[in-house]
């Protein structure tokens, strides 16, 4: 490929020392990122391998980890977290980052559900290209408004300036509805209904691991319908799939709704969402599906043939999710100890670690937690023996702590001698969460795993529930917004305000309206922001 140009790439893209990466550089020590008003600078803290054992009186595990306590730095907890558990790393190019093994595996779980329920609701896998015609951007007039300023630029090939300049993919609506037109003739081939696994590149100024990169991974879903109903039920299918994959697996209870006019997609007549509170109280749109009514096939002429022979454009619709979910499962669960893993998406869920101290010891305790770990292995269960010896026991226990795996499997001499196994749950720290003498027999072990992991799964989506609605407030005054948005809470309330109006909340208080939710109040209501009779309640909110 050439060169990628983009304007003023020197002055716009610059980076000062004080910005260079998106993570901290990591070497032989840990450097936790630390933030002022001013600048970010790096503090070193003990090495990553010092971590203290259970019975000595060293620093605490956060501390060991590098991990910045959440209520301190939200943000610092973030990356740090990120870091530790080696989800992600920076790339060469500001604005990137390389997702590690263990990031990837939960993008992997994620692709896993979906796929079986793309395909259960009649949609097939694909691919397109990556690079557009810039041409294509420029047809449909809201979508080229709405994303140039985000889109890269490819001006060179081989050497030699290109005739048409392309845009590496923002989305695929446009070349979507330019091979729709080819392969549709008749309404004998609708309903067309694809999906495609693939990277994006939007070129973002304000960067954040997993949320916003300048390239990221997503699944984006394509269909064309013969009538606007069709195309209406496909895009609440669609949201309802995500919004089960958000409770079930995710342990994130979201709230769908509709989109606002402002905040609809660039291109579409409805848009759909899932709307998450993190950790901070943040929103995150976790997910969207649009209705794109007849836009793009009016814009590029896809039509079909119905029952009549009367030549019609379709309705479409376009959905997706991205790797910004698996940020949004840090942020929703994780604690000051590191991360903390829904079991359903956790590639590592049992963790065994073997203990001793004498040598003679050590062969029959490895025997022991070997043979655990393939009684667990047959049920099915995800399970890690952690036999290395370079580390003591509580390191590991810090480290698999640290990396969110649901349930730690202890086992030392005197368990072996009495068949039994200690079990101590992520979810529940410190000795709440641990109990002796489980038994070793997979008749008993096996169902007490399989249940403490549905347990682990509901524990954290009710607390994550919990948390959501303890900071939900009912207002109906543009008052009593401001004020919860001031103390960092979503906002609920009646509306039926102009878009000027929705832009004038923003610039005051910085919330955005995050969706009409699905899930209505009945009864009367007045605007709280005009006093007019209003429909629905919205929720406004500060977001990612």
């Amino acid at each position: 490929m050439g060169a990628l140009r983009l304007p003023s790439l020197t002055s716009i893209f610059a980076v000062s020392s004080a910005r260079r990466s998106l993570f901290p550089r990591r070497s032989k020590q840990l450097y936790v990122r630390k933030f002022s008003s001013s600048a970010k600078v790096f503090a070193k803290t003990t090495p990553a391998t010092e971590v203290a054992t259970p019975d000595s009186n060293q620093k605490s595990s956060v501390q060991e980890q590098g991990i910045t306590p959440r209520s301190q730095d939200f943000n610092a907890w973030y990356l740090d977290v990120i870091s530790a558990a080696e989800l992600a790393d920076y790339g060469p190019v500001r604005g990137t980052m390389v997702i590690r093994p263990y990031g990837y595996a939960i993008w992997e779980a994620i692709q896993d559900y979906l796929n079986i329920k793309f395909k259960e609701t009649g949609h097939s896998n694909m691919y397109f290209p990556q690079f557009i015609p810039y041409s294509f951007i420029e047809k449909e007039a809201s979508h080229v408004e709405g994303f140039s300023p985000e889109l890269a630029l490819v001006t060179v090939g081989g050497g030699k300036e290109l005739e048409e300049k392309l845009v590496v993919r923002p989305t695929s609506e446009t070349i979507v509805n330019h091979m729709f037109t080819q392969w549709i003739q008749s309404y004998r081939d609708l309903p067309l209904m694809i999906n495609q696994w693939a990277n994006v590149t939007r070129w973002e100024m304000r960067t954040k691991p997993f949320i916003r990169t300048l390239e990221f991974l997503w699944q984006e879903g394509h269909t064309a319908h013969a009538t606007p109903e069709e195309a209406e039920r496909e895009a609440m299918q669609m949201i309802d799939v995500y919004t089960k994959f958000s409770y079930e697996q995710a342990a994130i209870p979201v709230i769908p709704g509709r989109k606002s006019r402002v905040e609809t997609f660039a291109g579409a007549d409805k848009t759909y969402t899932i709307e998450a509170m993190m950790g901070d109280r943040k929103a995150l749109q976790a997910g969207t599906s649009h209705n794109l009514g007849q836009n793009f096939s009016r814009a590029f002429g896809t039509q079909f043939a119905d029952e009549n022979g009367q030549r019609e454009h379709v309705w479409q619709t376009s959905w997706a999710v991205s790797t910004r979910f698996v940020g949004g499962i840090i942020m929703t669960h994780g604690d000051d100890a590191g991360l903390m893993l829904p079991p359903r998406l956790a590639s590592i869920q049992v963790v065994i670690v073997p203990i001793w101290k004498k040598a003679n010891e050590k062969d029959e305790v490895l025997d022991a937690a070997l043979s655990i770990k393939d009684v667990l292995h047959v049920a099915g269960i995800k399970v890690k023996l952690d036999d290395s010896d370079q580390k003591t026991p509580g390191w590991k226990f810090n480290f698999w702590e640290m990396k969110g795996v649901p349930i730690r499997i202890e086992i030392g001499p005197r368990d072996v001698s009495s068949k039994s196994v200690v079990i101590s749950r992520r979810d529940i720290p410190g000795k709440p969460g641990k109990v002796f003498g489980i038994s070793m027999e997979s008749s008993v072990l096996v169902p007490y795993i399989k249940e403490k992991l549905d347990e682990i799964q509901s524990s954290l989506l009710d607390k994550a529930t919990a948390f959501r609605d303890s900071n939900i407030v009912d207002v109906s005054s543009y008052d009593e917004l401001k004020e919860a948005i001031s103390q960092g809470k979503w906002a609920r309330g009646p509306w039926i305000g102009s878009d000027e109006d929705e832009l004038k909340v923003k610039e005051e208080t910085g919330a955005t309206i995050r969706c009409f939710p699905f899930e209505q109040p009945q009864g009367p209501k007045k605007c709280l922001m005009t006093g007019s009779p209003a429909d629905e309640v919205a929720i406004f909110a500060k977001s990612y």
